[in-house]
C-alpha cells in the first residue's frame, strides 16, 4: 500500500510493533509508504527519527515521527477517527471501555513480550526455555479469560471488529507460529486456550492482517539466527 507520501512507516517485517501499525493502517484504508529497516545497519532516519530507542516502528506523518507501536496506534485513532470516511475505530468510544482496552493492551506487552523474547532470544538452557513458555502460556491463559470480557460474545476483543488489543496482541502472531516450531506445541490452541485459538483464525483472516502478519516459521527462524548474530557482535 503505497501513498501520497504524507505517511511513511520505519517497521521490520517481523516487527510485533511494526505489525500492529500495518495493521491498522491497513483497517483504516490509509496510504502509506513502507519502508524496511536494517537492525544491523540501522538507517540515518530513523535515528534521526528516534534518537532515544533507536528502534521501529516510527510512523512519520508529513515529517514528523510518532514513536513506539501503541502510541501510534493511538494517534492514528485520533487523527483518522472512526465514521470519518466509513473507518472503523480501533479505540472504544466509552471511556471505561478505553481503560480496559489499554489496560490489556498494556498487560499483553508486560506480559507475552518478555516471555517471547526470553523464549526465542534469552534462553542458554532448555530449562530456561521451558520457564519462558510457561511464562509465555500463563499470560495467554489469562488473555482467554479477558477476551470474553472484552469482546462480549463477539468475534474480537474490539467487538464485531478489530479493536485495540487484538492489533497489540496480533502482532505476537508471526513468531508465535516460530516458536510454536520450536518447542512443538501451540502457545494457542483449542485445548488450553479455545477462545483464543478461534480468535487467532479469525484475526489472521482480516484483511488488514492478510500479508502482513507472518505465518512463515521456517523464515521467521532463519531470520532470528540473524538477530543472534548481529546481538552478538554488538556485545564484543
Amino acid at each position: 500500500m503505497a501513498g501520497s507520501g504524507e505517511l511513511k512507516l520505519l517497521g521490520v517485517w517481523s516487527s510485533p510493533y511494526a505489525i500492529r501499525v500495518r495493521v491498522v493502517l491497513n483497517l483504516k484504508s490509509l496510504p502509506y509508504e513502507y519502508v524496511e529497516e536494517n537492525l544491523g545497519d540501522k538507517s540515518d532516519p530513523l535515528l534521526a527519527s528516534n534518537p532515544v530507542h533507536k528502534s521501529v516502528p516510527v510512523l512519520l506523518h508529513a515529517g514528523r515521527p510518532v514513536n513506539e507501536s501503541q502510541v501510534i496506534v493511538q494517534y492514528i485513532d485520533e487523527v483518522w477517527p472512526g465514521g470519518a470516511g466509513g473507518r472503523p475505530s480501533v479505540m472504544p468510544s466509552d471511556p471505561y471501555e478505553r481503560a480496559v482496552a489499554r489496560f490489556w493492551a498494556a498487560y499483553v506487552d508486560d506480559k507475552v513480550r518478555p516471555a517471547w523474547l526470553a523464549i526465542l532470544f534469552g534462553s542458554k538452557t532448555e530449562e530456561e526455555r521451558a520457564a519462558a513458555v510457561a511464562q509465555a502460556v500463563a499470560a495467554l491463559e489469562t488473555l482467554e479469560g479477558a477476551f470474553g470480557e472484552c469482546s462480549k460474545g463477539k468475534p474480537f476483543f474490539g467487538g464485531d471488529g478489530v479493536g485495540f488489543v487484538d492489533v497489540v496482541l496480533g502482532g505476537y502472531l508471526g513468531w508465535f507460529t516460530a516458536i510454536d516450531k520450536l518447542i512443538g506445541r501451540r502457545l494457542i490452541g483449542p485445548a488450553r486456550t479455545p477462545a483464543l485459538a478461534a480468535w487467532e483464525e479469525r484475526f489472521r483472516a482480516t484483511d488488514a492482517a492478510k500479508g502482513v502478519v507472518p505465518d512463515d516459521a521456517d523464515k521467521l527462524l532463519e531470520f532470528r539466527q540473524t538477530l543472534l548474530r548481529w546481538s552478538a557482535s554488538k556485545a564484543k
